[in-house]
């Protein structure tokens, strides 16, 4: 699991919470079911079974992957659309290329991240590069959903493209772990991606038998997803594993930890951070539509239909397909 790593971590910027920190407990621990998702690819449901309450401003995450293909296997999506919300894949094996109807589209790899705005609307496709699919390979990554406020669903789209070498590292007070923060603040330290809704994303890798506290916005929810290997969430250490997610409640730290003894092929464990604050508005969803009202979402339906969400570029000789997550 490369994503982005230092040889030493000791040599990055410390974060710790203040000793007057009150510590979030855990609320729930739910397991990711399995599925697949555009034209194939193996997914877990990172964020199923828990309610809106605890995920708003978030909306879905899906780890994709890890999965080793064989040449002629690598998968992605076909052309689609979405509105009123913004999509995040953060590729940690291997590779996606993007593109989409206004102009935006790259290639990101190992630790890279593509975050879109869909905003009013548009049709894109995501897809493994032509040499993977040749010769197959490693892929893991993720794709997160971030609602729009009501003020923000019909804002113009746009996208980034985040390097992972622009990604803020740094590290608990003993080194044992690697944080890497995508999106948002952590104690004072800003990562690259730039986002609509406020929020936090970060990758932790927590070295065997390490615990980290970290200081968290009281105003930001909290949830912590297994990407990999076996540890524990809250001052109370609650198990978790790989594709299993966690709900903090309210306070101004979090605290997990790893196992002394990791799997054979996960040496650390592997974590994601997420926080937002909660939009706390009426959220209506058909497929990769996140509107507010059902009216809206049947004027969204209606649009793509009538293709006001920009065309294919030509080169591709594709029709987007029908509305799909």
């Amino acid at each position: 699991m490369p994503a982005v790593t230092v040889e030493n971590t000791l040599a990055l910027p410390r974060v710790t919470a203040p000793a007057e920190a009150v510590a979030r407990p855990v609320l729930t621990v739910t397991t990711a079911p399995s599925g697949f998702e555009g034209e194939g690819f193996p997914v877990r449901r990172a964020f199923a079974g828990i309610a809106h309450r605890h995920l708003d401003p978030f909306i879905l995450m899906d780890q994709m992957g890890e999965v080793e293909y064989a040449p002629g296997e690598p998968k992605g999506t076909p052309w689609h659309p979405h509105r009123g919300f913004e999509t995040v894949t953060y590729i940690i094996d291997g590779a996606f290329d993007h593109q989409d109807s206004h102009g935006g589209g790259g290639s990101i790899t190992n630790g890279d991240t593509q975050w879109m705005t869909a905003g009013s609307g548009l049709l894109h496709i995501e897809a493994p590069p032509e040499q993977l699919v040749m010769s197959g390979g490693l892929f893991h990554g993720l794709q997160l959903w971030v609602n729009l406020p009501a003020k923000d669903k019909m804002m113009a789209p746009r996208y980034q493209d985040i390097r992972g070498g622009t990604v803020k590292l740094l590290t608990s007070p003993d080194g044992g772990a690697l944080i890497r923060v995508i999106a948002g603040e952590l104690d004072g330290h800003q990562g690259p991606g730039i986002t609509h809704t406020p929020i936090t994303m970060i990758h932790a890798t927590v070295a065997p038998g390490a615990e980290i506290t970290l200081p968290w916005r009281e105003d930001f929810n909290a949830l912590a997803y297994v990407l990999a290997g076996r540890g524990s969430v809250g001052t109370e250490r609650r198990p978790v594993h790989t594709g299993q997610a966690a709900v903090y409640g309210k306070g101004s730290s979090l605290t997990f930890r790893a196992d002394e003894r990791q799997d054979g092929n996960t040496p650390d464990l592997e974590i994601v951070l997420l926080g937002g604050r909660p939009i706390r508005e009426p959220m209506q969803q058909y497929g990769p539509f996140v509107m507010n009202t059902r009216d809206e979402l049947v004027q969204a339906f209606e649009d793509f239909q009538k293709g006001r969400f920009g065309q294919i570029p030509a080169a591709h000789g594709m029709t987007a397909s029908g509305p799909q997550a």
